[in-house]
């Protein structure tokens, strides 16, 4: 599993968006029974603390020590540092598993077999991430100029998978059907261009040239974004079961 994100972990945990209380209540209802949950690539704890107020105990992981540094303590939320794909959990210990946004770094066949490990009969694995957001056509053209002409050789390879609405990972579970379901948020200007800053393709561009590729297409994001304060912006969330 690649860390590509720990250096950015304050931004990430500030502009990055979250998931609709409509998935967790579709989670909610075909997970077995609500006593324990695994939280796998737990970043700063989102989905984790969400899954707080519903299950009696909750393990949240990641590789990185400074995501999980930005996570908020709950009673019931026990973080740890730990490989998805090698945990020291015991055997048949979730009705839940989920990964937000992180089974694209994965080695897929590791981490399927420690979830068939630690998953109980009737388990259920949810794999979560959102897709590129949607705000205006004009806005929504100089953004891909932005991912696509700049960024383009910048990304990491696993990128393709949500570009591909995680339809394409390897997935070794029989197809479960599931609703769809998209994020809407309220941004101001300021927000947009902080959550741009932690895509994982613009800290490797920095790292390469030196200089910030947001800069690059600023003006003409500015002059689509016109007066309002802040506008809303539309995540489409990407959504795969597994049940044992």
């Amino acid at each position: 599993m690649k860390d590509v994100f720990s250096e950015q972990s304050g931004d990430y945990a500030k502009f990055r968006p979250h998931y609709p209380d409509e998935l967790f209540d579709f989670l909610l209802s075909i997970a077995p029974d609500r006593e324990n949950a695994w939280d796998c690539g737990t970043g700063n704890g989102q989905v984790a603390e969400k899954l707080s107020g519903y299950f009696r105990e909750v393990e949240a992981t990641d590789i990185s020590q400074p995501q999980l540094d930005q996570a908020r303590p709950q009673p019931n939320i026990r973080y740890s540092l730990q490989p998805a794909e090698k945990t020291v959990f015991a055997d048949r210990s979730f009705d839940l598993i989920t990964v937000a946004q992180a089974i694209h770094w994965f080695d897929f066949d590791a981490f399927y077999r420690e979830v068939n490990r630690t998953l109980r009969p009737g388990g259920i694995l949810a794999v979560i991430g959102y897709g590129l957001l949607h705000i205006t056509p004009e806005l929504d053209t100089v953004i891909r100029k932005l991912y696509v002409d700049i960024l383009g050789q910048y990304w990491d390879r696993e990128r393709k998978y949500i570009d591909e609405n995680y339809l394409t990972i390897p997935f070794p579970y029989p197809p479960f059907p599931t609703p769809y379901f998209a994020h809407s948020v309220t941004w101001s200007w300021g927000h947009l261009t902080g959550y741009l800053s932690t895509w994982s393709a613009v800290q490797h561009y920095m790292k390469a040239h030196q200089h910030d590729p947001i800069a690059i297409i600023a003006d003409e994001l500015k002059d689509a974004w016109g007066e309002p304060a802040e506008r809303e912006i539309h995540f489409p969330v990407l959504l795969r079961i597994g049940k044992i």
